[in-house]
Order: C-alpha cells, then structure tokens, then sequence
C-alpha cells in the first residue's frame, strides 16, 4: 500500500511529460485548397532549374512581388525579374491558389502569354514548388523549368 504515493508521482510525472511535449511540438498547418490572395502579397525569392537538375544549381534566380489583383478580386498579379543568358528578364505575371494548385501566367509584355506555371503550396503556405513551362505556340527553344517560389522574410 506504499506503492500508492509511488504510482500517483509516477502517473503525475508522466502526464506533466506528455505536455510539455506536446507543447513544444509545433501544430502541423492545414493548407486550405484556395488561398485568400491577401497570402500571397509580398515579395517571393525564386529560384528556377532545368527538369533534371536541382534547385541547389540554378539556371535562373529573381524575385516575384506579388500584389492584389486590379481586375480579379480571386487573384494577383505582379512584376517578375530573374536572371538570364545575356540580361535580366522581367515580366507581369497573374495568378492564384485554386483546389490546392497554384497557377501563374507570365507575359514579357503584358499581352502575349509566354509562359503557365503551375505548383503546390508547401511550408504551410510560405513556399510554392512546381514547373515552369513555355505557353502552347511560344518558341520551343526556351525549356521547361522546375521552381521554388520562397515568401521573403517580413512578408509574412
């Protein structure tokens, strides 16, 4: 009967174990199918390889600064620079989170489409990977790409 005291410290210990531990375990994010376009404002590091390279030799970096959209209240749109053979490149790009996918259209002159995108939110929302590909009909010689879209710190 001196086992009692023992066990209930013992019990007590445990359960004052298991929630520290549950207190420092961050709780895992839930990525909601669409995004308010309000998440994806900011400033976003990008980061853009070949399909069989990776993202730790890029072919291409830059950065995208998203803003609300002027005409679809669902979207945004921005300027894209990055780096290319020769110079930089810029273009506006439009594009949203719709059934979990993220979709991005890019025009070097804001009228021609000349390249979709298309990629999953990952990092509970602060990052987007997926490909890069040439619109139908653009010049073939410019290559599909795989990218990483980072949200730049204090964007947040």
């Amino acid at each position: 009967m001196t086992h009692r005291p023992a066990l209930a410290a013992l019990a007590l210990v445990l359960c004052l174990s298991n929630g520290l531990t549950n207190a420092q375990t961050p709780a895992p994010c839930e990525l909601p199918a669409d995004f308010e376009p309000a998440r994806l404002y900011g400033l976003w590091q990008l980061t853009l390889w070949p399909e069989t390279g990776s993202p730790e030799r890029p072919s291409s970096t830059g950065a995208v600064l998203f803003e609300r959209h002027p005409e679809y209240a669902g979207g945004v749109r921005g300027r894209l620079k990055r780096s290319g053979p020769g110079n930089d490149r810029e273009a506006v790009v439009s594009g949203d989170v719709a059934d979990g996918e993220f979709n991005l259209d890019e025009s070097a002159n804001g009228v021609d489409l000349d390249a979709v995108w298309t990629g999953v939110p990952q990092a509970c929302g602060n990052e987007f990977q997926g490909t890069r590909r040439p619109a139908e009909g653009r010049p073939s010689d410019e290559p599909t790409l795989q990218f990483l879209l980072k949200k730049a710190s204090g964007w947040n």
